[in-house]
């Protein structure tokens, strides 16, 4: 463990997702204490209305008068557990289809991984798009819709890492000296694939968040005056380009979010995975 961590350290993009990543946490956690004004994020200010960035508002105004920068720290709190919740779904239903469907060689495991094919046919966003439409616009209808459509990619990394891990030698050993499935699926399998799931759901939770602020942009995510990013940037249009910093502060806490997990999860990567590990 230490030399990979010193492996990790040494990785500077590495680090620059785990920091971005560690100001998100402390953001979401200290989101009263940090905010300049935490008791008005979804109360109307008119004197305040779309004032531009300055001393007493950072990031400028919105539409309601409240601090842009307020509701970001309060909508990493919402962009974090959407996305934790989202991602934790769709393990806890992928991460057992997979193993299931790569252990066993029958014609449940040919259904299980067809129907996971049947969702990957069609594009996640659009899915879940179709999915968050039909049920309404709301916190918990965007991750039933994320959760419902993220779950086929665990499922196809857990299958095919299961399929080529079933015939290693100690599987066959494991199962022949009497060791039921569910233990060698549990107790041997199950911790040798850990890291191919750990690094896609780093990855993962990037382009849930991207998913979700898409969701958001089109409506179909929490209802206003919740401050979730991907809704601010969607009120900001109609004030372009006269208030630019409607759009542009929501849109950089997006794009540094992701970016900060993308980098993170590769850094996991390359010191987890022996195959793509490489010199830094």
């Amino acid at each position: 463990m230490p030399a990979l961590l010193k492996r990790f350290a040494r990785d500077k993009a590495a680090l620059l997702g785990a920091g971005l990543l560690g100001l998100l946490v402390i953001a979401a956690i200290f989101a009263p204490w940090l905010a300049p004004h935490p008791g008005d994020v979804a109360d109307f200010h008119i004197e305040r209305r779309l004032q531009a960035p300055a001393a007493a508002a950072l990031f400028g105004t919105d539409r309601m008068g409240s601090d842009i920068f307020s509701r970001l720290l309060f909508g990493a709190r919402i962009t974090l557990m959407l996305a934790a919740i989202a991602v934790g779904s769709a393990l806890v239903i992928g991460v057992p289809i997979g193993l299931v469907a790569g252990y066993y060689k029958n014609w449940v495991s040919d259904a299980l991984m067809r129907i996971a094919e049947i969702f990957l046919a069609v594009p996640q966003i659009v899915l879940a798009i179709a999915i968050a439409q039909t049920l309404g616009p709301s916190i918990e209808n965007v991750i039933l819709a994320l959760s419902l459509t993220y779950w086929p990619f665990w499922a196809r990394l857990v299958y095919a890492e299961t399929r080529s891990m079933r015939n290693e030698v100690f599987i066959e050993s494991a199962v022949a000296l009497g060791a039921s499935p569910w233990r060698v699926i549990v107790l041997h399998i199950l911790p040798n694939i850990a890291s191919p799931i750990i690094v896609r759901t780093s990855i993962g939770m990037g382009a849930t968040i991207l998913t979700a602020a898409t969701l958001g942009f089109l409506g179909l995510g929490a209802p206003p005056p919740t401050p979730e990013w991907g809704r601010m940037i969607a009120e900001s249009r109609e004030y372009l380009p006269e208030a630019w910093w409607y759009a542009l502060a929501p849109g950089i806490a997006i794009f540094l979010t992701v970016l900060g997990f993308n980098l993170f999860g590769d850094g996991l990567r390359d010191i987890l995975d022996p195959r793509t590990r490489r010199s830094v």
